[in-house]
C-alpha cells in the first residue's frame, strides 16, 4: 500500500513538472486594474491606460502587478505566452511623431536609469544590449533611429536586452494570404497586436492588424527564439513608452495576457472610446444644434456640385494639352510629391540629372520610395524633354529601365516621378568611390542588362526608341546593383522603316558618334556608338575623354586599340580589379567597345549582334587592317584638337573644364567638323 501511494506520488509530482501552470489576465477597460505605474502612465476615468500625454522628453512604464514564472528553473526551459492588446499614438503634429511604445517582458516592474526618446524608456545609453537586463520586448517604433538598424520610420519589430531588433519589418498586415497592407503606427486609429511565443517550438510572432478586422492568418513578425538564457524564473510582463522633441500621446484601449495558454479574446465593443464622457455629451449638443445648419449648406453644396464640376472641368480643359490627356491617369498632385519629398529640402536632394533636379521622397500612403525630377517650366527646352520623357519611358515596361511612376505638371515647376533606386548611379562606383569598387561579376551583369534594355528599345517596342544619352551616369543601381537606363531627357522616337528628323547636337563630349555632327540624325547605330563608349568605361574605369589643363589628356577608345595592336589588350582593365575577372568575358567587353566605337556607322553591330555576343552564342568579330585604318583617320582626339571649331578661344574652353569637362558638354550644340 505504501510503494502504491509513493508510485502515485511520483506520477502526481512529474505532472506538476512536465505541465506548466497557467496564468492569465483580461482588461477590457482598466478600471479596476491595480497596476504599477510609473512616469506618466495613469488609467483615466474613462477606463483607458494613458502612457504618456503631449510632453516632450517623457517615458513611462505600467505592468501587472503579480509577477509570472517564465522559466522552469529546474529543467531550464521558458515558459510559452500570448498576448494582444488595442493601442492608439496620437501625434501632436500631423505626419510627425515622437517615438513609440512596446509591449515588455522584465524581472522589475520599476525600470531604473532609462532615458527617454529613442529607448522608449527601456535602457539608457550604457544598458543597451547588455545580456544583464533579462528583457524581452515588441517595439512599435515611429521614429528611425540608424544607431539602432532600424528599417524605417514606422516599424514593428523583436528586441532582446536592446533596442537593436532581432528581427522587424515596416509596419503592415496580411489581408490576404501573402499580400500586406501598410498601417502608420502613428494615424491616431487604434490597431490591435497579438504577441504569441511556442517554448516548444522556440517560435515568435507577432501580428498587427487595424481594430475592427480579423487575425490575419499570416504573422508580420516570425523568428525562431530560444529565450531560455533571457527568461527568468519570475518576471513582469507591461508597457514602456517615451517621447522626444515631438510629442505625442500613447494610449492603451485593451489588454489580454495568458502565460502557457491562449490570451482570452477582446471585444472591441467594450473598449474605452478615446473621448471622455462629458466631451461626448458636449459633442451631441453641439450636434444638436448645428445639424439644421449642416443641413442647409449640405444642399447648397449638391445643388452647386454640377456647376462647380463644370467649371473645373472647363478649367481643366483649357489648361490641359493633348499629351497630358493621353497620360493623364498618371498625373500626381503637386502636394502629394511636396509633402513626399519634405517640401523638396536639402537633405533629400540626390543631384542634377539632365535638364533637372532630382529629388529622394516617400509617398505618404503607400510608403513607397521615389524618386522626384524637377524640370524649369520656363525653359522650352526644358518642356520639350519633359513631353518628350513621358511620351517615351511612360509607356516602356523593361526590367533594364527605370520606371517612369508618373509625373505633375504646376505652373512653373513640371516634375517626374520614378522608382527610387537606392545604389544610385553606376559613375560613381566607377571614378568616385575608391573604397566601393565593383566586382567584375557586378560589371558584367551590368553590362548584360544594359545591353538587353538598349536593345528593347531598338527592336522591341511597337516605335523605335532612340536614348542619345547612354553613359555610366545615367545608369541607376537597384538594391541588388541591377543596372537600369535612365534619364530618357533626349530620347526620341520614330516610326520603323522611317528615320529619324534632323534636329540639333545634343549629347556628351566622348560619347557622339562622328557622322551626328555631319548629318544632325541620331539612329540606333549612334546609339550603339555611345554604348562602346559605355563599355570601355565599364571595364576600364576611366572617362571615355579625359581632360587636363593643357588640353585633351587621354581617349579612351584610342588607347585601347593602342593596346589591342600590341598584344596586349586585357591590360586595359581597371586596375582595381587585379585578378579578379574572367580573361575571356574582359575581352569580348573590350573588343566590343572598339567594335561599336567605330568611325563608320556601317562598322557597328546591332544591338541584337551586342546582346549575342555578350552572352557567348557568336564571337565578336574581328577587326581588319581596313577597320583599323578607318580608327586612325578618324581618331577622336584627332577630331577634338585638330577641329577648326574647338580651336582658338573654344579649345582653351574645353582645356579649362578639365575632368569635368565632358559632363558639362552634356545638351550642348557640339560640332566635330564637317
Amino acid at each position: 500500500m505504501l510503494h502504491t501511494f509513493a508510485f502515485f506520488f511520483f506520477l502526481f509530482t512529474l505532472k506538476q513538472k512536465i505541465s506548466p501552470v497557467a496564468a492569465d489576465f483580461l482588461f477590457n477597460a482598466f478600471h479596476t486594474a491595480e497596476l504599477i505605474l510609473n512616469g506618466a502612465a495613469a488609467v483615466q476615468s474613462t477606463g483607458i491606460l494613458r502612457l504618456t500625454n503631449n510632453t516632450n522628453q517623457e517615458f513611462s512604464h505600467a505592468f501587472y502587478p503579480t509577477p509570472f514564472s517564465f522559466l522552469n528553473t529546474s529543467s531550464g526551459e521558458p515558459s510559452s505566452f500570448s498576448t494582444s492588446f488595442v493601442f492608439v499614438i496620437i501625434p501632436r503634429y500631423i505626419e510627425i511623431s515622437s517615438e513609440g511604445l512596446a509591449f515588455v517582458i522584465s524581472p522589475t516592474p520599476t525600470l531604473a536609469d532609462t532615458l527617454p526618446s529613442q529607448f522608449l524608456g527601456l535602457f539608457n545609453l550604457t544598458s543597451d544590449g547588455q545580456a544583464t537586463n533579462h528583457i524581452v520586448a515588441v517595439e512599435l517604433d515611429t521614429v528611425q533611429n540608424k544607431e539602432f538598424d532600424d528599417v524605417n520610420d514606422n516599424h514593428v519589430g523583436i528586441d532582446l536586452n536592446g533596442l537593436t531588433s532581432v528581427v522587424a519589418a515596416p509596419a503592415a498586415y496580411a489581408n490576404g494570404s501573402s499580400s500586406f497592407q501598410n498601417l502608420s503606427l502613428f494615424s491616431g486609429q487604434p490597431m490591435r497586436v497579438w504577441a504569441e511565443y511556442d517554448a516548444k517550438k522556440m517560435e515568435f510572432n507577432v501580428t498587427l492588424a487595424p481594430l475592427n478586422t480579423p487575425k490575419p492568418a499570416l504573422p508580420l513578425l516570425s523568428s525562431i527564439i530560444n529565450l531560455s538564457s533571457v527568461f527568468l524564473s519570475e518576471m513582469y510582463v507591461g508597457f514602456s513608452s517615451s517621447t522626444g522633441t515631438t510629442a505625442g500621446s500613447h494610449y492603451i484601449l485593451g489588454w489580454s495576457f495568458c502565460l502557457n495558454c491562449r490570451e482570452r479574446e477582446l471585444v472591441p465593443s467594450d473598449l474605452p472610446s478615446l473621448l471622455p464622457l462629458s466631451q461626448t455629451k458636449k459633442r451631441n449638443r453641439t450636434i444638436a444644434y448645428w445639424l439644421p445648419v449642416a443641413v442647409v449648406v449640405f444642399l447648397i453644396i449638391i445643388l452647386s456640385v454640377p456647376f462647380l464640376v463644370f467649371r473645373r472641368r472647363r478649367q481643366l480643359a483649357e489648361s490641359a494639352e493633348d499629351w497630358e490627356m493621353e497620360y493623364g491617369p498618371k498625373r500626381f498632385s503637386y502636394g502629394d510629391l511636396h509633402r513626399a519629398t519634405r517640401g523638396f529640402s536639402d537633405e533629400n536632394f540626390l543631384g542634377s540629372g539632365g535638364f533637372g533636379e532630382v529629388y529622394r521622397g516617400v509617398l505618404a500612403k503607400s510608403k513607397q520610395a521615389i524618386a522626384v525630377k524637377r524640370i524649369s517650366h520656363d525653359s522650352k527646352q526644358g518642356m520639350k524633354e519633359f513631353i518628350a520623357e513621358i511620351s517615351s519611358i511612360g509607356r516602356l515596361r523593361h526590367r533594364n529601365l527605370v520606371q517612369l511612376i508618373g509625373y505633375t505638371r504646376r505652373r512653373g515647376k513640371l516634375m517626374l516621378v520614378y522608382d527610387f533606386m537606392p545604389n544610385g548611379s553606376l559613375d560613381n562606383y566607377l571614378f568616385n568611390r575608391v573604397d566601393q569598387s565593383l566586382t567584375w561579376k557586378q560589371r558584367f551583369h551590368i553590362i548584360k542588362g544594359i545591353a538587353a534594355g538598349l536593345l528593347y528599345l531598338h527592336e522591341g517596342w511597337e516605335q523605335v526608341v532612340l536614348h542619345r544619352d547612354i553613359k555610366a551616369s545615367n545608369v541607376l543601381l537597384d538594391a541588388g546593383f541591377n543596372g537600369k537606363l535612365g534619364d530618357f531627357g533626349l530620347a526620341r522616337l520614330h516610326d520603323r522603316g522611317s528615320m529619324a528628323e534632323t534636329t540639333r547636337v545634343f549629347g556628351t563630349l566622348g560619347y557622339l558618334a562622328p557622322e551626328i555632327s555631319r548629318t544632325g540624325k541620331s539612329t540606333t547605330s549612334s546609339d550603339v556608338f555611345a554604348f562602346g563608349a559605355f563599355l570601355l568605361e565599364v571595364a576600364c574605369g576611366k572617362k571615355p575623354v579625359e581632360f587636363k589643363t593643357s588640353g585633351v589628356d587621354l581617349v579612351l577608345v584610342d588607347w585601347v586599340l593602342e593596346l589591342m595592336e600590341r598584344g596586349e589588350l586585357i591590360e586595359a582593365r581597371d586596375r582595381r580589379l587585379g585578378n579578379e575577372f574572367v580573361v575571356e568575358e574582359m575581352e569580348i567587353v573590350l573588343r566590343l567597345g572598339l567594335l561599336c566605337s567605330s568611325p563608320v556607322a556601317e562598322v557597328r553591330p546591332s544591338m541584337r549582334q551586342v546582346v549575342q555576343c555578350l552572352e557567348g552564342q557568336v564571337s565578336v568579330p574581328a577587326l581588319t587592317e581596313e577597320h583599323l585604318f578607318m580608327f586612325h583617320s578618324g581618331s577622336i582626339k584627332k577630331r577634338l584638337v585638330g577641329d577648326v571649331s574647338l580651336s582658338g578661344s573654344g579649345g582653351r574652353a574645353l582645356a579649362a573644364m578639365g575632368s569635368s569637362g565632358q559632363d558639362q558638354c552634356a545638351g550642348l550644340p557640339l560640332s566635330f567638323g564637317r
